[in-house]
């Protein structure tokens, strides 16, 4: 099957944790890789932001296509609407797929505008929706005030929705779009370089919870700096950001609020970390923290849970499906420091539970959400989808 693969601004090339760049690259990527191992050519078309090949191969056999789509240089993701015209135009004239798995709501819009008046099947993951994001956020959100209605039109234009979790489901639903259409396909994790084994990051304190994301508030970092009292003698790693922090606001704002809870000698931003280094990093940890307001899936506690550590994660989105409470880990209230620093010390004080969480938690991983799992659960939606007589998108 020849898959054309649509991410217009997360490039599975990107390094990640910098602005716009976290667990959609990953997906794309490790997808991509998967359905490549399957048998499948697989080709991702993401939007060319600097000089870069037109083409480039690689080493998982999957090839990546810089589309030219607006200026050549890198802007952020809520200003890329009004190039996704262009972005359909080269699409048209670049592809002859079997079927098209569009990643993000500018890319369903960018695919169901390329695949206008074809028989061409669209598969359509939204990773994150307005709705969702608009009521979080409020006054906050930087989307573009038309993403909700385009949303609402990408879902109704495409063949199937591959929703991320149950959550998701119930919100799709809530937006008027047929629970027909929709399958539930889980994100993966890379079960071998996320293993229970291997080399361990440096530590000094004798207890140490490990967070890891984009640094934007939303992620909670500033509640997890909250909870730290706590938790006393424990210290806390926060991986994710530029390689520099000194000019990252939020970088500056979460290490002044840990200076005046009084935690600042036990919080660490380490900036960005490599992707190689991320499983010496959570196996350095005694708990992984997941901790955001929101979150549609969540890629940081399977790659915890893959590694064998204990998950304290926000009972939210996708976390409510990938961490089940007492068994892989706890989950808690979001946005409740007292809460979340009480579920952190229990699970600290209690080796042995923390080593069954542990241990479950790899166990979940292998059966639900290795990538080839989820590359043959995704491929069952492209085939229904490319057995539909084409309705849906030759309109």
């Amino acid at each position: 099957m020849r898959i054309a693969m649509v991410s217009e601004h997360a490039s599975p090339l990107a390094a990640l944790g910098g602005a716009d760049a976290g667990g959609q690259n990953v997906h794309v990527a490790a997808l991509a890789a998967a359905l490549v191992r399957r048998g499948h050519e697989v080709t991702v078309y993401t939007r060319r932001d600097g000089r870069l090949p037109c083409r480039v191969g690689t080493p998982d056999g999957y090839e990546v296509v810089h589309v030219p789509a607006g200026p050549a240089t890198r802007l952020p993701k809520d200003d890329l609407l009004p190039h996704m015209t262009e972005f359909a135009r080269f699409l048209r004239q670049d592809w002859s797929p079997d079927v098209v798995h569009s990643h993000f709501w500018m890319s369903g819009l960018a695919s169901v505008l390329a695949t206008r008046g074809t028989r061409v099947p669209v598969v359509h993951t939204y990773h994150a929706l307005g709705t969702v994001k608009r009521r979080h956020q409020g006054a906050g959100d930087t989307s573009p005030p038309e993403r909700i209605a385009v949303e609402r039109l990408v879902g109704r234009e495409v063949t199937a929705v591959a929703a991320t979790c149950d959550d998701e489901v119930h919100e799709l639903t809530g937006m008027g779009l047929w629970r027909s259409k929709i399958t539930v396909v889980p994100c993966g994790v890379d079960t071998q370089a996320f293993a229970t084994t291997g080399p361990v990051a440096e530590r000094t304190a004798a207890r140490r919870i490990v967070s890891v994301g984009r640094l934007v508030p939303r992620k909670g970092f500033d509640d997890l700096i909250a909870a730290l009292p706590y938790v006393p003698g424990t210290e806390l790693v926060i991986a994710g950001g530029s390689r520099d922090l000194t000019s990252d606001p939020e970088a500056q704002r979460l290490l002044a609020c840990a200076k005046t809870r009084g935690v600042a000698d036990r919080v660490r931003l380490t900036g960005q970390v490599d992707r190689a280094d991320m499983p010496a990093l959570l196996r350095s940890a005694d708990v992984v923290a997941c901790v955001p307001w929101y979150e549609p899936f969540g890629i940081v506690p399977l790659e915890a849970m893959s590694c064998g550590v204990p998950v304290v994660a926000s009972a939210v989105g996708g976390l409510k499906d990938t961490v089940v409470h007492g068994v892989t880990g706890v989950l808690t209230p979001p946005r409740d420091p007292r809460a979340l620093g009480r579920a952190l010390r229990k699970v600290l004080a209690d080796r042995s539970r923390a080593m069954a969480y542990g241990i479950a938690g790899r166990d979940r991983v292998e059966a639900r959400y290795t990538w080839d799992e989820v590359a043959t659960r995704t491929e069952l939606v492209y085939q229904r989808a490319s057995a539909t007589d084409g309705l849906a998108v030759a309109r």
